[in-house]
Protein backbone atom coordinates (compact mmCIF):
# COMPACT_ATOMS: atom_id res chain seq x y z
CA UNK A 1 0.00 0.00 0.00
CA UNK A 2 1.24 3.25 -0.89
CA UNK A 3 2.32 5.47 2.39
CA UNK A 4 0.63 8.47 2.94
CA UNK A 5 1.71 12.32 2.27
CA UNK A 6 2.98 13.26 5.34
CA UNK A 7 2.38 17.22 5.53
CA UNK A 8 4.08 19.13 8.76
CA UNK A 9 2.25 22.70 9.03
CA UNK A 10 4.10 24.75 11.17
CA UNK A 11 1.68 27.34 12.97
CA UNK A 12 0.87 28.68 16.17
CA UNK A 13 -2.63 28.61 17.52
CA UNK A 14 -3.17 32.76 17.87
CA UNK A 15 -1.64 33.23 14.35
CA UNK A 16 -5.23 34.17 12.32
CA UNK A 17 -2.89 33.24 8.83
CA UNK A 18 -2.66 29.88 9.91
CA UNK A 19 -5.95 29.21 10.39
CA UNK A 20 -7.07 30.80 6.91
CA UNK A 21 -3.93 28.96 5.43
CA UNK A 22 -5.03 25.46 7.05
CA UNK A 23 -9.16 26.20 6.20
CA UNK A 24 -7.77 26.59 2.59
CA UNK A 25 -5.81 23.30 2.63
CA UNK A 26 -8.63 21.25 4.20
CA UNK A 27 -10.90 23.01 1.50
CA UNK A 28 -8.11 21.80 -1.32
CA UNK A 29 -7.54 18.24 0.43
CA UNK A 30 -11.66 17.50 0.65
CA UNK A 31 -11.67 18.74 -3.40
CA UNK A 32 -9.64 16.79 -4.99
CA UNK A 33 -11.23 13.67 -2.34
CA UNK A 34 -7.73 12.67 -0.94
CA UNK A 35 -8.72 12.83 2.68
CA UNK A 36 -7.18 9.14 2.73
CA UNK A 37 -4.22 9.85 1.02
CA UNK A 38 -2.67 12.65 3.54
CA UNK A 39 -1.57 12.59 6.94
CA UNK A 40 -0.78 16.06 8.84
CA UNK A 41 1.16 16.56 12.05
CA UNK A 42 1.50 20.07 13.15
CA UNK A 43 4.61 21.84 14.50
CA UNK A 44 5.11 24.20 17.07
CA UNK A 45 6.04 27.49 16.53
CA UNK A 46 5.19 30.42 19.05
CA UNK A 47 4.91 34.24 17.47
CA UNK A 48 6.06 35.30 20.73
CA UNK A 49 7.85 32.98 22.79
CA UNK A 50 8.64 35.40 25.00
CA UNK A 51 5.37 36.47 25.65
CA UNK A 52 4.59 36.91 29.84
CA UNK A 53 2.20 34.84 31.20
CA UNK A 54 -0.78 38.16 32.01
CA UNK A 55 -0.18 38.62 27.73
CA UNK A 56 -0.27 42.01 26.49
CA UNK A 57 -3.43 43.93 24.57
CA UNK A 58 -3.18 42.52 20.76
CA UNK A 59 -3.54 46.68 19.58
CA UNK A 60 0.06 47.92 21.37
CA UNK A 61 1.34 44.25 20.39
CA UNK A 62 0.84 44.73 16.83
CA UNK A 63 1.87 48.57 16.87
CA UNK A 64 5.34 47.12 19.11
CA UNK A 65 6.16 44.71 16.52
CA UNK A 66 5.17 45.58 13.03
CA UNK A 67 4.50 49.03 13.60
CA UNK A 68 1.01 49.39 12.54
CA UNK A 69 -1.63 51.98 12.79
CA UNK A 70 -4.85 50.85 14.39
CA UNK A 71 -6.19 52.02 11.31
CA UNK A 72 -4.23 49.13 9.40
CA UNK A 73 -4.77 46.30 11.86
CA UNK A 74 -9.10 47.28 11.83
CA UNK A 75 -8.25 46.73 7.64
CA UNK A 76 -6.30 43.76 8.62
CA UNK A 77 -8.66 42.41 10.80
CA UNK A 78 -11.74 43.33 8.21
CA UNK A 79 -9.97 41.15 5.47
CA UNK A 80 -9.85 38.29 8.28
CA UNK A 81 -13.07 38.21 9.14
CA UNK A 82 -14.27 37.79 5.44
CA UNK A 83 -11.96 35.42 3.92
CA UNK A 84 -12.47 33.63 7.72
CA UNK A 85 -16.77 33.62 6.81
CA UNK A 86 -15.85 32.28 3.39
CA UNK A 87 -13.87 29.09 5.10
CA UNK A 88 -16.50 28.39 7.56
CA UNK A 89 -14.10 30.53 10.68
CA UNK A 90 -15.44 32.97 12.79
CA UNK A 91 -12.59 35.76 13.30
CA UNK A 92 -14.10 38.01 16.52
CA UNK A 93 -11.78 40.92 17.11
CA UNK A 94 -12.30 43.29 19.92
CA UNK A 95 -10.55 46.06 21.28
CA UNK A 96 -9.60 44.37 25.01
CA UNK A 97 -8.27 41.39 23.27
CA UNK A 98 -4.74 39.89 24.34
CA UNK A 99 -1.90 38.40 23.00
CA UNK A 100 -0.81 35.47 25.55
CA UNK A 101 1.85 32.85 25.63
CA UNK A 102 1.10 29.61 23.47
CA UNK A 103 4.11 27.48 24.88
CA UNK A 104 1.50 25.28 26.97
CA UNK A 105 -0.52 25.31 24.11
CA UNK A 106 1.88 23.69 21.97
CA UNK A 107 3.15 20.70 24.52
CA UNK A 108 -0.61 19.78 24.95
CA UNK A 109 -0.95 19.43 20.88
CA UNK A 110 1.88 17.42 21.28
CA UNK A 111 0.39 15.39 23.45
CA UNK A 112 -2.89 15.14 21.69
CA UNK A 113 -1.15 13.85 18.28
CA UNK A 114 -0.55 10.07 19.96
CA UNK A 115 -4.59 10.10 20.00
CA UNK A 116 -4.85 11.14 16.87
CA UNK A 117 -6.89 13.96 17.94
CA UNK A 118 -4.06 16.70 17.28
CA UNK A 119 -6.20 19.05 14.65
CA UNK A 120 -8.81 18.97 16.84
CA UNK A 121 -7.38 20.09 19.22
CA UNK A 122 -5.71 22.44 17.32
CA UNK A 123 -8.94 23.92 15.78
CA UNK A 124 -10.45 24.06 19.11
CA UNK A 125 -7.99 26.17 20.73
CA UNK A 126 -7.69 28.49 17.85
CA UNK A 127 -11.39 28.89 17.60
CA UNK A 128 -11.25 29.20 21.70
CA UNK A 129 -9.17 32.24 20.66
CA UNK A 130 -10.41 33.82 17.91
CA UNK A 131 -14.04 33.34 18.15
CA UNK A 132 -14.85 33.34 21.99
CA UNK A 133 -12.71 35.44 22.80
CA UNK A 134 -11.11 33.22 25.61
CA UNK A 135 -7.34 33.14 26.74
CA UNK A 136 -5.68 30.00 25.54
CA UNK A 137 -2.81 30.51 27.88
CA UNK A 138 -5.00 30.11 30.71
CA UNK A 139 -5.04 26.28 31.93
CA UNK A 140 -8.74 26.28 32.79
CA UNK A 141 -9.16 27.42 29.13
CA UNK A 142 -6.38 24.57 27.92
CA UNK A 143 -8.80 21.60 30.54
CA UNK A 144 -12.23 22.76 28.77
CA UNK A 145 -10.53 22.56 25.15
CA UNK A 146 -9.30 18.91 25.91
CA UNK A 147 -12.26 17.74 27.27
CA UNK A 148 -14.34 19.35 24.67
CA UNK A 149 -12.14 16.98 21.94
CA UNK A 150 -12.29 13.97 24.42
CA UNK A 151 -8.79 14.47 25.59
CA UNK A 152 -8.30 13.01 29.46
CA UNK A 153 -7.69 16.48 30.75
CA UNK A 154 -5.74 15.62 34.00
CA UNK A 155 -3.29 13.49 31.86
CA UNK A 156 -2.56 16.02 29.21
CA UNK A 157 -2.23 18.63 31.54
CA UNK A 158 0.30 16.90 33.76
CA UNK A 159 2.34 16.82 30.71
CA UNK A 160 2.75 20.71 30.99
CA UNK A 161 5.00 20.28 34.24
CA UNK A 162 6.82 17.38 33.09
CA UNK A 163 10.42 18.38 32.00
CA UNK A 164 10.31 16.12 29.23
CA UNK A 165 7.42 16.87 27.32
CA UNK A 166 8.41 20.63 27.52
CA UNK A 167 12.16 19.79 25.88
CA UNK A 168 10.44 17.99 23.25
CA UNK A 169 8.66 21.33 21.98
CA UNK A 170 11.42 23.56 21.92
CA UNK A 171 13.62 21.14 20.42
CA UNK A 172 10.65 20.99 17.39
CA UNK A 173 10.36 24.50 17.62
CA UNK A 174 14.60 24.84 17.05
CA UNK A 175 14.72 21.92 14.28
CA UNK A 176 12.15 24.33 11.88
CA UNK A 177 13.69 27.20 12.99
CA UNK A 178 17.10 25.17 11.96
CA UNK A 179 15.62 24.18 8.20
CA UNK A 180 14.76 28.13 7.82
CA UNK A 181 10.96 28.23 8.98
CA UNK A 182 11.10 32.04 10.11
CA UNK A 183 7.35 33.13 9.73
CA UNK A 184 4.33 30.52 10.07
CA UNK A 185 2.26 29.36 8.48
CA UNK A 186 4.91 27.14 6.93
CA UNK A 187 3.35 23.74 5.15
CA UNK A 188 5.96 21.37 4.26
CA UNK A 189 5.04 18.03 1.72
CA UNK A 190 7.17 15.19 2.18
CA UNK A 191 9.96 17.27 3.80
CA UNK A 192 10.64 17.66 0.15
CA UNK A 193 9.26 20.99 -0.84
CA UNK A 194 7.20 23.85 1.31
CA UNK A 195 4.45 26.74 0.70
CA UNK A 196 4.80 29.51 3.39
CA UNK A 197 1.77 31.84 3.93
CA UNK A 198 -2.11 31.52 3.38
CA UNK A 199 -1.77 30.30 0.13
CA UNK A 200 -5.25 30.14 -2.69
CA UNK A 201 -6.84 26.76 -2.52
CA UNK A 202 -6.11 26.32 -6.23
CA UNK A 203 -1.99 27.07 -5.28
CA UNK A 204 -2.82 23.87 -2.59
CA UNK A 205 -4.49 21.98 -5.24
CA UNK A 206 -1.81 22.23 -7.79
CA UNK A 207 0.99 21.54 -5.04
CA UNK A 208 -0.85 18.17 -3.67
CA UNK A 209 -1.72 16.84 -6.16
CA UNK A 210 1.88 17.19 -7.85
CA UNK A 211 3.61 15.77 -4.30
CA UNK A 212 1.05 12.89 -4.45
CA UNK A 213 2.36 11.91 -7.72
CA UNK A 214 5.55 12.28 -6.27
CA UNK A 215 5.10 10.31 -3.27
CA UNK A 216 6.60 6.75 -4.34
Amino acid sequence: MKEKLKIDIVSDVVCPWCTIGYKRLEKAISELGIEDQVEIEWQPFELNPNMSSEGQNVQEHLAEKYGSSIEQQKESQQFMIETGAELGFTFDYFDDMRMGNTFDAHVLLEYAKDFGKQTELNMRLTTAFFGERKDVSNRAILKQALLDVGLNAEEALAKLDDEDARYEVKSKESYWQSLGVRSVPTIVFNKKSAVTGAQPVDVFKRVLTEAIKNNK
